[in-house]
């Protein structure tokens, strides 16, 4: 789970309780702004021949690349919803490899050499289900193997043993348990680290 929540309520699925639900999704991570949809075609058309159900978690879904996801999923022709990526910088960039072993998927990232346009089925996550409210994002039962996760565990595990921030601590052991819990969930709609603290302190 993460705190970060549809990037239009044109998403919602269940008006009832303004919610995006997919079943057996396929998850697109990536670590940029996409405001072109010529990039984002090739993975969409994949995605749509298997008639499942596309989320797109990257740093920004803007422009073009926006408004053409929600004109599609009005019509019925695509099965999408689009979430920012949780977190900031370089804590970002982790948690997004997070949800990527989570999910069995890769992180598409020019800097890995991936380009989005360049994406396959393959490089996708996919989880069981997941649920997209106006602030969190809920992924349910992951594909990411055990081996993985356990791996990466350990990984945050010792570098919560290196850190001497008491902030970094505290930022460890959120991403600890949300990778040992299984359920993936990131919390939406803070511009800054400080104001993220002070909407979960009132919540």
């Amino acid at each position: 789970q993460f705190d970060r929540g549809y990037l239009s309520p044109y998403f919602v699925t269940n008006t009832e309780k303004m919610e995006a639900d997919l079943d057996s999704p396929y998850i697109l991570i990536c670590d940029k702004k996409i405001s072109s949809m010529k990039e984002l075609l090739p993975v969409l058309e994949q995605t749509a021949q298997t008639g499942k159900p596309l989320l797109i978690i990257s740093e920004e879904v803007e422009g073009e690349a926006l408004a053409t996801l929600v004109v599609n999923k009005i019509r019925g022709s695509l099965k999408v919803a689009a979430v920012k990526a949780p977190g900031f910088g370089d804590r970002r960039k982790a948690m997004l490899q997070d949800i990527a072993i989570l999910t069995g998927g890769a992180v598409i990232s020019e800097e890995q050499g991936r380009k989005l346009e360049d994406t396959t089925l393959e490089m996708l996550g996919t989880a069981e289900k997941i649920t997209i409210d106006k602030e969190n994002t809920v992924i349910v039962n992951g594909a990411g193997k055990s081996e993985d996760i356990k791996g990466r565990i350990k990984q945050i595990q010792a570098e919560m043993d290196n850190s001497t921030s008491d902030y970094d601590k505290e930022k460890l052991q959120e991403r600890l348990a949300k990778l040992s819990g299984g359920v993936a969930v990131l919390y939406i709609g803070a511009a800054s680290e400080v104001e993220m603290k002070e909407k979960k302190d009132r919540v």
